[in-house]
């Protein structure tokens, strides 16, 4: 119950169109969010005791309600929040740290069928933004955030924030990131033609070699 209360706290918290008068009754009846939460703290705890089968039923009626996607199995700290929520995805094993939020359409996913732990990790106080997709074993440090639209597939240190595709991080502990200085990057056919030219003088010293083999072998016959 306490995870629960929290979470309700949270809308009030990181909403601001819910600081109206009857904003604890609309969070209540509307907010489908909230209700997706709803959901998935009943579906885990009848997960966590093993209960087969409902857990399941009740996250496919959660998406059906409110079109959001919950895997009974992962684990979610207090304070959760999903903003307007509809298309959010979180896969069976991803783990979320407590005061996170996701905005729509996000993605908390696996990359193939590897088994054991395959979705990510987040920190506390995480925020990953509309459209985006944290995907495969990885972790997201606290504090940090996702920009929207972003596509996440390396761990991310605590107090980052990360955009792009493939995500990138452009700040870090409130500081700008240098950008990648495009004139500095190697040569990749440089450097392609330099392993050739080497691989050339090998090939050559092992033809000279074979040649010496050949004469001297061709010498002891004659005598």
């Amino acid at each position: 119950m306490k995870a629960i209360f929290r979470d309700y706290k949270a809308i009030f918290d990181r909403d601001p169109a819910a600081k109206t008068l009857f904003g604890w009754l609309e969070a209540i009846l509307s907010n489908s969010g909230f209700h997706a939460i709803l959901y998935y703290r009943l579906a885990h705890l009848l997960h966590v005791i093993k209960i087969p089968v409902i857990p399941r039923l009740i996250s496919q009626m959660a998406r059906f309600l409110t079109g959001v996607e919950i895997h009974p199995g992962a684990k979610i700290g207090s304070g959760f929040f999903i903003d307007h929520g509809m298309g959010v995805v979180i896969g069976e094993t991803a783990e979320i740290g407590n005061d996170v939020t996701l905005y729509q359409g996000v993605t908390l996913g696996g990359t193939g069928k590897d088994r054991g732990k395959r979705h990510p990790t987040l920190g506390d106080n995480v925020v990953v933004g509309a459209g985006a997709k944290v995907l495969g074993n990885i972790t997201v440090g606290s504090h940090s955030k996702v920009g929207a639209g972003s596509v996440v597939i390396h761990p991310v240190p605590e107090s980052c924030t990360v955009v792009g595709v493939p995500g990138e991080v452009v700040r870090r502990d409130g500081n700008k990131v240098e950008p990648l200085d495009h004139c500095d990057l190697p040569d990749p056919v440089e450097e392609l033609r330099e392993r050739i030219v080497f691989l050339q003088k090998e090939i050559d010293v092992i033809e000279q070699a074979l040649a010496k083999k050949k004469v001297k072998k061709g010498d002891s016959h004659v005598k």
